[in-house]
């Protein structure tokens, strides 16, 4: 665990760096290891140091006398820069300074020095990779790596292995370095076999191959067994034999908010998060936020706020309307990273087209799809509507996957094979968009709407709730695509239809109310209102807004939505029946029996005309029926109705379908009203049982019989058994369809008597 300096009087300074070390830490009954620990650095720098082997840089230093409470004359006396090189000249090659502004990473770079240390111990010989996507971080941790752990080894070697031609030219240089080439060599071969001579004869070094990206050639340059460590940085996820890999993640919200900070000069380097005013750390979220946690488009964007002086705030309202242009700049210090992130990726892009053209053609696709899951199944499933070339890849499972492994060499999308999805970073997204013209992202943004219309489910039932989810994400991405587009053509309205009533299924009734009107309006202007589809898409509108209690709006779309279907179809079509019969249940609703007996009549006889009085469809308006003459105390009658119902339901959908549960919840109010307490209480608890598994425990169906179960516990005086589902019941409702909905009074009113009659009246 961390340790902080203890308030203990120091003893006299004398003797060399690492005596008065080795005096400060003893006096102090703290082990090498401890002091690793609490300095970040290895047991073994802390032994090097203490036996005057090696001295501390100035990161060390600082650590050192804050950990001691000393200042560095006390402790350290007079450290000369020469003093603190990191290992001896000759031996350590690294081009490029420590990164002032490097920020977090520490579980990922003690995972890395684990990893390294234990091969080592066992005498294995297996290099390890940093992965990830360009602009990801991975040379700047494995600069770090080096420069935080340099201790640890007697030699660092850095090579650029780009290109071939670089990691030759980077060996050659080597070669001269450890003495082991003649000045100017130019025979590749000799200095590959010399290089690895010397890295055989030798231990305790580290050799860093950075921007590795065709792992292949960096195979040829090491001995098959060393004892040292290699450490590559590369774009490919897919290395074969030659390293394990160790996948960068982007940046953390908390971490990636302190980089953008620092790297803006807006906060001391050696200031945390907690010296920043609120407003400005939300701003400094916002940005993060933006640039979805990639380090390289944070370090552009503090590279900017520095150059040009301005706010976070500023910045941020630049960037939502110049993007393509600030991520195109790079700034006129761009250390390590010459290129900004849109030509890093324009490049990638450009080689990806070049190498496999279906590869680029799916990656764009992949740019208008939801980011974080893109189903396998949606590009077989929906390639007829992907166009010429990638149709023929994305229908032949052994074609995409090639396209895949294109892009996975570049690491612009990440694969799941469990779970058969690929991933691709929002930013990525953003600059394949924005490097499109205008009829191209046009006709991207249809290809990705008509492939998803083809995969969503035609309907919500239960059998397809678990495709409905998987699918979700990306057509909530497309309704917004048809918004921009302006997009009227059919397979559009059909897919915000679909999408509206699988929300409306699983209660997200917010979410469905634009896609209803969304699909409404592309109907009306595509085949007229009075077309059986607009009527569809009017009638679940209607539904949704009796749902949420807006009875007025409700009642004039569902009146509309009849007088179509009656115009169109006749006054008896079975179309006809389901506006007829939502109409029937929001008068049922506002208490309107008269008016909604006639129209649940006429329903079950349109039903059992056209269906038979056997069907199970006859059960919707046979319940309605049961439900009315129950509230008007017709019990008998009621009872025979819910008792078809409820057998008819059985026979057809088996005894766990939710509709089901509701004519058992249905039959269980009415045994309540006449005191049958035990049969109530027996169908109360099997309704909610099924309603929990089949649409899980928040939906708004499961308070129903949380309610009823819990009135039936209040009426016998079960206080105790009654509270926790009452409230139940409240949360659920509240959640679902808000604190003003007419259904929450059922809960409060009973937690009501319930208080009273304890007495609790606060």
């Amino acid at each position: 665990m961390n340790q902080q300096h203890l308030p203990v009087s120091s003893p006299p300074l004398l003797g060399s760096l690492g005596q008065r070390l080795r005096l400060q830490r003893l006096h102090r009954g703290i082990s090498q290891e401890a002091l690793a620990e609490a300095l970040n650095v290895s047991a073994r720098s802390i032994r090097r140091w203490e036996q005057d082997q090696s001295t501390p840089q100035a990161v060390a230093r600082e650590r050192l006398c804050h950990f001691f409470g000393l200042d560095s004359w006390s402790l350290l006396g007079a450290v000369s820069v020469e003093e603190a090189a990191p290992v001896t000249s000759s031996l350590w090659q690294v081009p490029l300074p420590r990164n002032p502004f490097f920020t977090g990473r520490q579980e990922l770079l003690r995972t890395l020095h684990e990893k390294l240390r234990r091969e080592h111990s066992m005498a294995l010989t297996q290099s390890w990779a940093i992965s990830g996507l360009g602009g990801i971080g991975k040379t700047q941790i494995a600069l770090e790596y080096a420069y935080q752990y340099r201790y640890d080894y007697t030699a660092i070697f850095w090579v650029s292995a780009a290109t071939q031609d670089t990691l030759l030219t980077g060996l050659l240089a080597l070669g001269e370095r450890l003495k082991v080439l003649e000045k100017d060599e130019r025979d590749h071969q000799r200095a590959i076999l010399m290089v690895k001579q010397w890295l055989a004869a030798h231990q305790d070094w580290l050799l860093i191959l950075d921007n590795a990206d065709d792992v292949s050639i960096a195979r040829d340059v090491l001995p098959p067994e060393h004892a040292g460590h290699v450490l590559l940085t590369t774009r490919a996820q897919a290395l074969g034999s030659v390293a394990q890999r160790i996948e960068v993640e982007t940046m953390g919200m908390a971490e990636g908010a302190l980089f953008l900070l620092h790297r803006a000069r807006l906060l001391a380097l050696e200031a945390s998060l907690d010296h920043v005013l609120p407003d400005q750390r939300a701003a400094a979220e916002a940005i993060v936020t933006e640039m979805d946690f990639l380090p390289l488009a944070l370090d552009q964007a503090g590279a900017y706020i520095d150059e040009v002086g301005c706010s976070l705030l500023v910045y941020l309202e630049l960037y939502r309307a110049h993007r393509v242009e600030l991520l195109r700049r790079r700034g006129h210090v761009p250390g390590d990273h010459p290129e900004s992130v849109f030509t890093t990726w324009s490049l990638n892009f450009q080689r990806i087209e070049q190498a496999n053209a279906a590869a680029g053609e799916l990656l764009r696709l992949c740019a208008f799809l939801d980011p974080d899951a893109i189903a396998e199944e949606l590009l077989s499933e929906g390639s007829a509507a992907l166009g010429p070339l990638l149709c023929h890849t994305a229908a032949d499972a052994l074609a995409l996957n090639e396209a895949i492994k294109e892009l996975r060499t570049f690491s612009l999308v990440q694969r799941d094979p469990e779970a058969r999805v690929l991933r691709i970073h929002r930013l990525v997204q953003a600059v394949l968009r924005d490097a499109m013209g205008g009829e191209e992202r046009r006709r991207w943004a249809e290809r990705a709407v008509r492939a998803t219309s083809m995969v969503f489910p035609e309907n919500a039932e239960i059998a397809n709730r678990l495709r409905c989810q998987r699918y979700l994400p990306h057509a909530q991405a497309c309704s917004v695509l048809i918004q921009e587009h302006a997009f009227v053509f059919a397979e559009a309205a059909w897919l915000l239809q679909r999408t509206a009533n699988y929300l409306y299924e699983v209660a997200l009734y917010k979410q469905a109310e634009p896609l209803y009107q969304q699909a409404l309006h592309i109907w009306e202007q595509t085949l007229g209102p009075e077309h059986p589809d607009a009527v569809c898409s009017l009638n679940g509108l209607a539904t949704l807004y009796r749902i949420q209690g807006k009875y007025a709006r409700a009642e004039a779309l569902f009146q509309q939505a009849i007088r179509l279907r009656e115009q169109a179809l006749g006054s008896e079509h079975p179309d006809v029946a389901h506006p007829l019969r939502e109409l029937g249940v929001l008068y049922l609703q506002q208490g309107k029996y008269e008016q909604a007996e006639v129209l649940y009549q006429r329903v079950l006889s349109i039903r059992e005309q056209a269906l038979g009085s056997e069907h199970p469809d006859v059960a919707h308006p046979l319940n309605n029926l049961a439900i009315l003459y129950d509230k008007q105390g017709k019990y008998e009658q009621a009872e025979v109705l819910y008792q078809r119902v409820l057998r008819l339901r059985e026979q057809a959908l088996g005894p766990e379908h939710p509709d089901v549960a509701q004519a058992l919840n249905n039959l269980a109010i009415l045994y309540n009203k006449q005191e049958k307490y035990e049969q109530a209480e027996a169908l109360y608890q099997r309704a909610l049982s099924i309603w929990e598994q089949a649409v899980g425990p928040e939906h708004p169906n499961v308070a129903h019989p949380l309610n009823n179960l819990g009135d039936l516990y209040r009426v016998q005086e079960r206080y105790e058994q009654a509270e926790p589902l009452l409230q139940r019941a409240l949360h659920i409702w509240e959640q679902a369809l808000g604190s003003e909905h007419p259904n929450v009074a059922h809960p409060l009113n009973n937690l009501g008597d319930i208080y009273r009659a304890q007495e609790k009246y606060e």
